[in-house]
């Protein structure tokens, strides 16, 4: 691949980009032991859910056509003044943080990226392997330990971070993320099938990232029994020991606690109204049909995403595109504004 020493305008990006997706689709053996040394950092990045982030990476965010579209939605050119950009990237999920990373790269801005220790493989290898088509790439991007300096950041991180960000980059033009859940809304009536698809919106990479399905809302006298049989496939999570010391431990409070509790052996069912629950357990409410939902408006601020019939739909919440921001706050126009 040969693209020309000067600076890359946004068709050279996109082209970049494009021949990312098809590097990634081939699987390479480069590829594949970048995977396992993240694997061995991070035993949460297990191959199957790190190959899951991979592909929907690949058509998800690096198809032509979508970069072109998203492009042209911003009418993108080659006129922008680059800034640099400091992005604070999370480790909950296999290259959580590509989606800024991209934003910024295709915008035409410079980025310097603070990487999680729990994810600090998988980016820095797919950057390398740009810089490598074109160095170019190493004048746009730098990844480092600190963030002096920068123009404007986004950070993304745990509430407790959050804090600490606003009164660090307050003088500058910040977006600051903070943690985020999902939920789902059942009527019970839906097929196998849609309950298949919520079992991977629920477990995928452990439901550890924050389009994960933590909380449900189920109608009165709803039946179980179908949903806990389809989280059944995720019954391996077990062999992993630190699923396994969760899901003991959680288990422990509800028998010392009495409290009553569903399971299929590897995921905990309990009634209950906070939106978050802890790795291995899954909370569910009643409603009343004909209601309003109870609790979706008190926690809009903490809900990424609602699964269900008339909302995201089973099985696409952990694959978003290119214009699903995180919090709702649109990243790229963000950046065309500083």
């Amino acid at each position: 691949m040969q693209f020309n020493n000067n600076k890359m305008n946004l068709q050279e990006r996109i082209e970049l980009l494009t021949e990312l997706g098809i590097f990634l689709e081939k699987n390479e053996p480069e590829w594949q032991d970048a995977k396992i040394r993240a694997h061995q950092q991070n035993p949460w990045f297990t191959h199957a859910f790190t190959d899951i982030a991979t592909e929907n990476i690949v058509q998800n965010f690096l198809q032509k056509d979508k970069l072109q579209h998203w492009a042209k939605h911003y009418h993108l050119d080659d006129n922008i003044v680059p800034k640099n950009t400091g992005i604070v990237m999370a480790g909950n999920i296999p290259m959580v943080g590509f989606h800024d990373f991209l934003a910024a790269f295709i915008s035409g801005h410079r980025q310097t990226i603070k990487l999680s220790s729990k994810d600090d493989v998988l980016l820095p290898f797919l950057i390398n392997k740009l810089s490598g088509w074109n160095g170019n790439v190493q004048k746009s991007v730098t990844i480092s330990e600190m963030l002096k300096g920068c123009d404007a950041y986004i950070a993304t991180g745990s509430n407790n971070s959050a804090r600490y960000f606003e009164q660090y980059f307050e003088k500058y033009p910040h977006i600051i993320r903070r943690n985020k859940t999902s939920v789902a809304i059942l009527t019970g009536n839906e097929s196998i099938a849609a309950l298949e698809k919520l079992a991977d919106d629920i477990h995928l990479y452990f439901g550890m990232g924050c389009r994960n399905v933590t909380k449900l809302w189920v109608p009165q006298g709803y039946d179980f029994v179908p949903l806990l049989g389809t989280f059944n496939r995720y019954s391996y999570f077990m062999d992993q020991h630190k699923y396994k010391n969760n899901y003991d431990y959680q288990l422990s409070i509800m028998l010392l606690n009495n409290i009553f509790y569903m399971t299929n052996g590897s995921t905990l069912l309990i009634e209950n109204p906070a939106i978050f629950s802890p790795i291995s357990v899954l909370h569910y409410e009643f409603y009343d049909a004909g209601q309003q939902v109870p609790g979706i408006a008190e926690n809009a601020a903490d809900i990424q995403c609602t699964v269900g019939q008339e909302h995201t739909p089973f099985g696409t919440a952990q694959s978003p595109g290119l214009f699903s921001y995180a919090d709702g706050v649109d990243t790229m126009q963000f950046l065309l504004t500083l």
